[in-house]
């Protein structure tokens, strides 16, 4: 049993996502507020229409989208958090759904309503709001495709009122691809849409900057500049007219802000601004010559609550794909035209009556009935053409040069976009793979991006003293991985420390992608050793180590039989050992002490002596009135350490 859209109210989706109540509905989608069970926060959960489930070009698209949209970390950008599909229907084509940040509050479209047309410093405000979201995405590759007031939320959280937040990214170009659709597909909203997008169906960042200078007029004047009984007429205006000034309906605007507007919906696509970035900066410098500041953004509330996109009820209208879009689409509605239709835009305005319309109303009914029935083949012609005509199947590119990929791929009216990677197997020139991949769907004048190889990766020769960052980038600039390990660190003396002296596999041998590559660094000059100075003085053994480049310090004395007082035992570090230069070395002197020769001295002189010079004395005892030193030991000259003890032998 396939349910209903609003049965899905309650229902846990993913085993994650409780659903609740039904924000929004439109041709496209429907909006629920929900909960995110994990992570115990509000979310808005966009479940598409399931007609679009069975189309596996629709699916690929959508996930694709969803991932680019998720990549997008912005301020004014509605966060989208994941993508799924339902399966909880039990239905072989599971509905496609996306998780977004829940905004509170209303729309552009809610504020325009209660106030008609905004103050400059208002709608310049919001304006760059916008435009600072479209040049994250532009910058990230991304084109918006449908901006309208409808698709900016205005929510709680901006300084002393709201923030604006553009919503859907991508998912206006998912629902393109979907070729399945029997009766309608959604394109974008007449009245927003720029002439290329309504002739070829090509879009582009200039096609947001015309979109949204749309949008900056309509703030200004409380309209949109084209209005029309049919789609067909408000498309015809948006290819073969040039925007006004909107100082024609508001005539107290200043030049400045008509040659902002103007500028930015010219219909040639390279008289525009290059992206939202540039059209940005010029709107930014007119509100800086008109000494204007940015304002509060009110905050207002929807007729329905607001979530992650506004409500479609309005804003995601799908029409059938017939010549004539009936009037009630008006300027919000997301309109489809099929290509025939698109192309015959350059054709006199058909709103438009000629002079020899009554003289066609007295055409013989055979004639009429004629007509009838080459009206009716050319509606058959379109709708084939809007529902299966206008798709192609991506060929299969790989393996061929990129020459080849080209013609096969215009051959086809798409066009190729050219990427160039690194491959472990397929030669350098060759096509690896193309995106979308063979055998998907795709507009006729989609963008298919084309992976030439490079052949297999090559170290590359990075030159001894390059920073660490330029080595990196260099290798992975040929899709290697660099690492860095102390253990492979070497000592130069040409090289500053810390500055790389060479690469491991060396530069120009030949890796797979994603292979490591070590960055040698430098460790400065290698280590000198300690010299050996002892038995030297302490001030020769100072300054052998001073010029050696280390500094010297007294760290004791220590005694030693061969070596004089006041002179070198030893150093810490000892002798021979490298250390870094510029470390301290301790030096070890002498404390030993040359014993005097007392033998043949009377005893009591002797033991005078060597009392006076710290020693100790055994058998100094005299046994007469006069008595000699014959013997001592330790004998005269010899070192021995300070309080040593001195054995004599004496007569008588």
């Amino acid at each position: 049993m396939t349910r209903t859209e609003t049965s899905l109210a309650g229902a846990l989706l993913d085993r994650r996502y409780r659903v609740g109540d039904l924000i929004a509905r439109g041709g496209m989608s429907s909006v629920y507020r929900g909960v995110d069970t994990r992570l115990d926060r509000p979310v808005a959960v966009k479940v598409m229409d399931s007609r679009f489930a069975g189309d596996r070009s629709f699916v690929d698209r959508f996930e694709r989208e969803a991932r680019s949209a998720a990549r997008l970390h912005h301020p004014h950008v509605v966060a989208v958090h994941d993508q799924g599909f339902d399966t909880s229907t039990g239905s072989d084509n599971p509905r496609a759904f996306l998780v977004m940040e829940l905004v509170d509050g209303g729309t552009l479209r809610d504020l325009l309503t209660e106030r008609g047309r905004l103050d400059v410093p208002l709608a310049l405000t919001v304006a760059e709001q916008v435009l600072s979201a479209l040049a994250a995405a532009h910058t990230a590759g991304l084109v918006h495709r449908d901006i309208k007031p409808e698709n900016v939320l205005i929510g709680t959280g901006g300084d002393a009122g709201g923030v604006v937040k553009v919503a859907d990214f991508g998912l206006v170009r998912a629902a393109a691809s979907a070729g399945t659709t029997s009766t309608s597909v959604i394109l974008g909203t007449v009245a927003y849409l720029s002439p290329e997008q309504v002739s070829t169906g090509a879009a582009s960042a200039r096609s947001d900057v015309y979109s949204t200078g749309i949008l900056l007029y309509e703030m200004l004047t409380g309209q949109v500049p084209y209005r029309g009984d049919t789609a067909l007429s408000v498309a015809y205006r948006h290819v073969n007219d040039d925007v006004p000034p909107p100082s024609t309906v508001v005539p107290e605007l200043p030049p400045a802000l008509d040659d902002l507007v103007v500028r930015a919906t010219r219909r040639e696509v390279d008289a525009r601004p290059a992206d939202a970035e540039a059209f940005l900066a010029e709107l930014e410098n007119v509100r800086s010559v008109l000494g204007l500041r940015p304002t509060p953004v009110p905050i207002v509330t929807a007729p329905r609550a607001s979530g992650a996109t506004p409500a479609e009820t309005d804003s995601e209208l799908t029409v059938p794909a017939l010549p004539a879009v009936p009037a009630e689409a008006g300027p919000r509605g997301t309109q489809a035209l099929p290509r025939p239709v698109a192309e015959r835009l350059q054709q006199p305005d058909p709103g438009e009556v000629s002079p020899a319309a009554p003289a066609r109303r007295r055409a013989p009914l055979v004639v009429l009935a004629l007509v009838v029935l080459l009206v009716l083949g050319g509606v058959g012609a379109g709708v084939w053409w809007f529902s299966n005509g206008r798709y192609v199947d991506v060929p299969s590119v790989a393996g061929m040069t990129r020459d080849e990929a080209e013609t096969a791929l215009r051959q086809l009216e798409l066009t190729p976009v050219f990427a160039e990677e690194r491959h472990n197997t397929t030669p350098s020139g060759t096509v690896i793979r193309s995106d979308p991949d063979s055998g998907a769907r795709a507009l006729q004048g989609d963008e298919v991006t084309v992976f030439v190889s490079l052949g297999r990766p090559v170290v590359p020769d990075v030159r001894a003293g390059a920073s660490v960052e330029e080595a990196e980038r260099a290798i992975s600039a040929v899709q290697l991985e660099p690492r860095v390990s102390p253990e492979t660190d070497e000592y130069s003396n040409d090289v500053p420390e810390g500055a790389v002296v060479t690469l491991k596999p060396q530069p120009g041998s030949q890796a797979n992608v994603g292979d490591a590559v070590t960055i040698v660094r430098s460790k400065g000059p290698p280590p000198t050793p300690v010299p050996d100075v002892s038995g030297k003085s302490r001030e020769q053994a100072f300054q052998a180590l001073r010029d050696a480049g280390f500094e010297p310090y007294e760290a004791g004395k220590e005694f030693s039989a061969d070596v004089p007082a006041g002179h070198v035992v030893r150093t810490e570090p000892a002798n021979g050992s490298t250390v870094e230069q510029g470390n301290r070395v301790g030096v070890f002197v002498s404390n030993a002490v040359e014993v005097p020769s007392v033998v043949g001295r009377r005893t009591e002189k002797a033991v005078q002596i060597l009392r006076e010079a710290g020693f100790e004395v055994s058998g100094g005892d005299s046994r007469g009135p006069i008595s000699f030193v014959i013997d001592q030991s330790p004998g005269g000259g010899e070192l021995v350490e300070p309080g040593a003890t001195i054995s004599l032998s004496v007569i008588p």
